[in-house]
């Protein structure tokens, strides 16, 4: 079973800025997401977290950390069992997630997507 994160755990902030991956679409991502989160939205994440996909992202490791981030949190539920099923170990979901970082005050950051 996949972990959720909540907001008031904020021991866990340093490492959502290292570990995040957002499984929002790019549209969403560009107007709005956690600074050094790793855009994977849902409909590419096999291709982005496979170590053997020439489209592999080299943040997004098996054996590392990997905290998922959507806009509420349900998309981030299937992209982290995703994630589970493809070996990766140390996944958890941001409970609420954009919408909630953002209405919580926390900080966040705008620029064009261009990983796709």
């Amino acid at each position: 079973m996949t972990p959720f994160l909540g907001l008031q755990d904020l021991t866990w902030f340093g490492s959502l800025r290292e570990s995040g991956g957002s499984s929002r679409e790019a549209e969403e991502w560009q107007h709005g997401h956690i600074e050094k989160s790793v855009p994977a939205p849902r409909g590419l994440l096999e291709f982005f977290a496979d170590p053997t996909s020439p489209r592999h992202k080299a943040a997004l490791e098996p054996t590392k950390q990997v905290i998922v981030v959507c806009a509420s949190g349900a998309r981030a539920a299937l992209a982290a069992a995703t994630l589970q099923d493809m070996g990766y170990t140390d996944v958890a979901v941001l409970e609420g997630g954009f919408n909630e970082w953002k209405a919580a005050g926390l900080p966040t950051c705008e620029h064009d997507y261009a990983g796709i």
